[in-house]
């Protein structure tokens, strides 16, 4: 997977940190990257962003907590994951003989477990950075610090505070305005955002006349559905920050992250993607990189907009 002559591929996103290229796997769609390990698919990525942890662990919400949507997907699993005693001791050691960086998706109900999380996980060999996802629509409270921006500034803050390594903030879409969201974390320290989390909604049983998944019924939508939604979030969000922006929501093919990078964004991660094909990720990036060959790029924010100030505007 040659890179064209006289290209960069690589993306900078802070403390030193930088992706041999732009195409990363997101949380919640690779699982701590073991599997795809044992099937050859890791080498090629820009990065790892690995399932939401939290200090203890957790079985998550009760099934049914996946629906296919029309172009999409709807998930409440609900954030299970083994706990962060366990991602130290047997997860950090395989990750530090990888070819790939590996940031951990840190979770919690707290500030103080955001902090307990990053504060176990800093410093192991394995552990690259982390994304902290203030943005979580299926659990309680998940969305408590990524919908208003003191609450989203504090947890990110705090974070910092605990670690030295990248910080890269997942940002909810489910806002009225996901660029004030974004100034505040990138005050409070964040090294670069992503962007989006999954959008709220929600899949009627018509025969059964309520709502395919239990409890309140809604879940996170991902996958083609959110793009336009998720590139004009991306569009936004780079007209106000500095900071590098990872581009998420319905990555499935090259062009599809070409759209990103045109849009504002760094890098991308194929999330749903992988369900269906676990080899998504190495597809996209070799039509990336064929793109670039072809277009005789000298890097990637060649392909950026420069447009109005203000994006999305009639």
């Amino acid at each position: 997977m040659s890179s064209p002559p006289d290209f960069d591929p690589s993306v900078p996103i802070g403390r030193g940190l930088v992706l041999r290229n732009p195409v990363a796997v997101a949380s919640g769609t690779f699982g701590f990257g073991l599997e795809a390990e044992a099937m050859g698919q890791i080498d090629h990525l820009g990065a790892i962003f690995s399932k939401g942890t939290t200090v203890e662990p957790r079985p998550g919400n009760r099934p049914p907590r996946i629906a296919e949507t029309s172009s999409g997907m709807l998930n409440s699993i609900g954030l299970q994951n083994p706990g962060v005693e366990l991602v130290a001791r047997e997860y950090a050691p395989r990750w530090a003989d990888w070819p790939v960086p590996v940031l951990v998706n840190v979770a919690g109900a707290s500030v103080e477990e955001y902090v307990r999380v990053v504060s176990r996980l800093d410093r192991l060999p394995g552990v690259a950075g982390f994304e902290l996802n203030i943005s979580c629509p299926n659990i309680a409270h998940g969305l408590d610090f990524g919908t208003e921006p003191g609450a989203a500034a504090r947890c990110t803050a705090a974070a910092r505070a605990a670690t030295e390594l990248p910080l890269v903030v997942k940002l909810s879409p489910n806002v009225t305005d996901i660029a004030e969201i974004g100034h505040a974390v990138e005050d409070a320290g964040a090294d670069a955002v992503s962007a989006v989390n999954t959008y709220l909604g929600m899949k009627i049983s018509l025969r059964r006349r309520r709502p395919v998944l239990p409890g309140a019924g809604t879940a996170g939508l991902s996958g083609p559905a959110i793009k336009p939604m998720a590139l004009a979030a991306v569009a936004r969000l780079r007209r106000v920050l500095t900071i590098p922006i990872l581009g998420i929501g319905g990555v499935a093919s090259a062009e599809d992250a070409l759209e990103y990078l045109v849009a504002g964004a760094d890098a991308v991660q194929v999330g749903t993607a992988n369900f269906s094909d676990p080899s998504a990720s190495r597809k996209v990036l070799e039509g990336c990189l064929e793109f670039a060959r072809s277009q005789g790029l000298g890097r990637w924010s060649d392909l950026r907009w420069r447009g109005p100030e203000e994006a999305g505007t009639a």
